[in-house]
């Protein structure tokens, strides 16, 4: 089975601690009810992770050796085989595909693929 992720948009940080996300404008139609104030998930691809730390499958809590080790599946790590991650970001502002967010821990160029209603 072929996978296909397609990235919709892309990250950029902005001064202020905040973050832009523009989109493509093909997923405009995809933007209708999201208004300032809601909470996203904004699931992104971590792109400056190596190959070396995709292939690693356990480590310590926070990068804290005093915790004992464990999986990858067991942590909000982001050493992972597929280097997806994931932040829940309060909307501050849209116009047309362009979203300023908060709370947004991705890198500035991080490809965004996908943006889900986050559950209260």
């Amino acid at each position: 089975m072929k996978i296909n992720l397609q990235r919709i948009g892309t990250v950029h940080r902005l001064p202020d601690e905040t973050c832009r996300l523009d989109l493509d404008r093909k997923f405009a139609e995809g933007l209708l009810g999201v208004e300032p104030g809601m909470r996203l998930d904004v699931l992104y691809w971590m792109h400056e992770l190596s190959e070396e730390k995709r292939r690693q499958l356990q480590c310590h809590p926070r990068g804290d050796r005093s915790r004992p080790i464990r999986g990858v599946f067991a942590l909000r790590s982001p050493m992972r085989p597929n280097p997806i991650g994931v932040t829940t970001v309060e909307v501050l502002e849209v116009d047309g595909t362009t979203l300023r967010v908060s709370g947004l821990d991705a890198e500035d160029g991080s490809p965004v693929i996908d943006l889900k209603m986050a559950r209260s």
